[in-house]
């Protein structure tokens, strides 16, 4: 963990990529089961097993759904990640460590006999905001309804769950009250003080393209070789049929028999009714305010009476006999509400001390007949039975899934209409019209489209919660893949002409930076190139400046932060355009002894990830203890099997 620190002080923003996305994956590990669906495809061959910890196993099949199900996850906020990147940049690996790490602790809790409470896990399952109402309320239908659409069993949610808990309980008792020390904490501190600058010089692929064009063999050629440079990810036709509440306005007209029932039922709510409002003003004893009541009948109001006194009046606002008894007292009500406006009343015994009130406003709301509430009680009851029918429904369609309903004979029996969408890519644009929006409705079904496997069932997914949903299916899956090379030609043969320049654009750049590591000018170097190009730029600045925005620094900047004095070197511009020449002509270094601010904030974030640290070394201790055992090749298993059943895998 302390050469991810490194890594930030060094070039904060080409270490954050990694945290965030290893960030991602520990929620989605975390949260994966309540978000995620379960995936279909091919699987591992055998069972096999991952790793062991006494008595427990982690199957290959569960990794290799669990990386699955966390991939899926990834691509939901970057639905360009391909499988194929999502384990080069550790993702595989990452879960992998994860799940042996939950197997260990859990094993040691068993030894040291530490259990979970099923109240503890009720509490987390509780505040999960998925499961909530739209009062933040755990909702006992929301919990079984999302576990129903996502497949998932109850026990299988607890369990994870139990592990999350386990390891926060286990782990960060270890982490507490790790400080570095001054000594430690200043050198990093006073890097983010450092200011360097540099010059760089452009070398563009662009300076060195041919007019000359390859010949067919070459660009079949180069066009085999760089495939991967011109796929096309996944596409897919989303099957779907919709279903509204509009479909039950018919059916969800309440009758005069409900109409009446829920007036009845009802009835206070049309009572007639009678609210006050009043000035109140609380003191200690009878006397002060008999006091203050004479200064009132003597002409002050009731404010300045209570001011002269050093005193204050509140106010209370439309309250019913209920409300203002609940407020004070039962007493304190019967007497405001025999008052006339405006009358003084009091001196009351309240639960606080002796009130003094004045009514400030009488509202009598007559009772209002049935004639008269009749088209307000139709609504309400319309927008009932609107959503306990649509409910209903759903749910039989549901039961009919869970039977082995095909989407096709669902939607047959129950008058649903098919829809089908052109090939979509997982952004909703498409390949040949990409100023194609997808409608409205399609829009919520991308992320779970492209997340089911061919064989898998047809799904519920809400469109808008109680209102409209969409019963969807996956229909053809065009498989990430390159387009024939005739469909594509003009833009191979221009992508073969810049990686040709490419080439040259580097053995220049190498030429360069040799003369220049010699001594020479860069400005000098460059314009004895033979080839016309942009003069060098001067750039640079403070680490912590160049830190403080949340993008990333262009690459040429932050390469200066890893490179000793007067020295060069070369760089490539991205997508293959040319390279840089960076030369670092200055280093101005910082302190931080005489800010304290900034040393206190590098040394929580070094408590942090010390903290972090000795929980894994604390983990790995106890597998080492309990003979923990992993399966080498687990992960590449897992790769290889997902990249079969996922785009751009290979």
């Amino acid at each position: 963990m302390l050469s991810v620190f490194r890594r930030i002080i060094h070039s904060k923003f080409g270490a954050i990529f990694a945290i965030l996305f290893l960030g991602v994956i520990a929620a989605a590990f975390i949260l994966g089961d309540v978000t995620s669906g379960q995936f279909g495809g091919a699987s591992l061959s055998g069972g096999g097993t991952a790793a062991k910890a006494k008595g427990y196993k982690l199957a290959t099949a569960e990794l290799q759904d669990r990386v699955q199900r966390v991939f899926e996850n990834a691509r939901r906020s970057n639905p360009e990640l391909q499988i194929g990147e999502f384990f080069a940049q550790g993702g595989g690996a990452q879960v992998f460590d994860q799940l042996v790490q939950s197997l260990t602790l859990r094993a040691y809790a068993d030894d040291q006999g530490i259990h979970i409470s099923k109240r503890l896990v009720d509490a987390q399952i509780a505040q999960i905001p998925a499961f909530q109402d739209a009062a933040g309320n755990f909702s006992n239908d929301n919990f079984r309804a999302l576990l129903a659409r996502e497949r998932l069993s109850e026990q299988a949610l607890r369990d994870d769950i139990s592990r999350e808990i386990l390891q926060r309980q286990l782990l960060a008792p270890i982490g507490i009250g790790a400080r570095p020390s001054e000594n430690l904490v200043l050198p990093y501190a006073s890097l983010l003080l450092e200011a360097r600058q540099g010059q760089v010089a452009a070398i563009p692929a662009v300076a060195f393209l041919d007019d000359k064009d390859p010949t067919d063999a070459q660009l079949a050629d180069f066009y085999k070789k760089n495939s991967d440079r011109f796929t096309i990810p996944e596409q897919r036709r989303i099957r779907y049929a919709v279903i509204d509440a509009d479909r039950f306005a018919r059916a969800s007209t309440p009758s005069d028999a409900e109409i009446s029932a829920y007036y009845n039922q009802n009835k206070a709510n049309y009572a007639a009714s009678e609210n006050r409002s009043v000035e109140q003003l609380v003191l200690p004893t009878e006397a002060g305010a008999k006091a203050i009541a004479a200064q009132v009948k003597g002409g002050k109001s009731l404010p300045q009476a209570a001011q002269g006194a050093g005193l204050s009046v509140s106010s209370l606002d439309a309250q019913s006999r209920a409300q203002l008894t609940s407020a004070t007292s039962k007493a304190v009500a019967d007497a405001v509400f025999a008052a006339k406006q405006g009358e003084l009343v009091g001196p009351v015994r309240g639960p606080l001390g002796w009130l003094l009130l004045r009514v400030t406003a009488v509202q009598d709301k007559p009772a209002r007949p049935l004639t008269a509430v009749r088209d307000e009680i139709v609504k309400v009851l319309r927008v009932q039975k609107e959503k306990q029918l649509l409910n209903d429904f759903t749910a039989k369609l549901e039961d009919q899934i869970a039977d082995g309903g095909t989407f096709d004979e669902v939607a047959k029996d129950n008058g649903l209409t098919l829809e089908t969408t052109p090939p979509l890519l997982a952004t909703g644009k498409q390949v040949k019209d990409m100023a194609y929006v997808a409608p409205a409705d399609v829009q919520p079904l991308l992320a779970p489209a492209f997340a089911m496997s061919a064989d898998d069932d047809a799904q519920l997914v809400p469109i808008t919660p109680d209102k409209r949903y969409a019963l969807i299916a996956p229909g053809q899956i065009i498989a990430a893949a390159p387009p024939p090379l005739a469909e594509v030609k003009p833009l191979v043969q221009a992508q073969y002409k810049l990686n040709a320049g490419n080439q040259k654009a580097k053995a220049l750049a190498e030429q360069i930076r040799a003369k220049v590591a010699k001594g020479t000018k860069l400005a000098d170097a460059i314009s004895q190139a033979g080839v016309k190009l942009p003069a060098p730029q001067t750039l640079g600045g403070r680490r912590a400046d160049i830190m403080r925005a949340e993008q990333r620094p262009p690459a040429e900047v932050s390469i200066l932060f890893a490179m000793a004095e007067n020295s060069v070197k070369t760089l490539p511009i991205s997508e293959g355009r040319g390279y840089f020449v960076v030369q670092l002509t200055k280093i101005e270094r910082g302190d931080a002894k005489d800010n304290p601010q900034l040393l206190a904030q590098v040394r929580d974030q070094m408590g942090e990830v010390i903290g972090q640290e000795y929980g894994e070394q604390f983990e790995r201790a106890v597998e080492k203890e309990l003979g923990v055992t992993r399966n080498p090749k687990a992960v590449e298993q897992v790769r290889a099997a997902l990249a079969a059943n996922n785009s751009g895998g290979q």
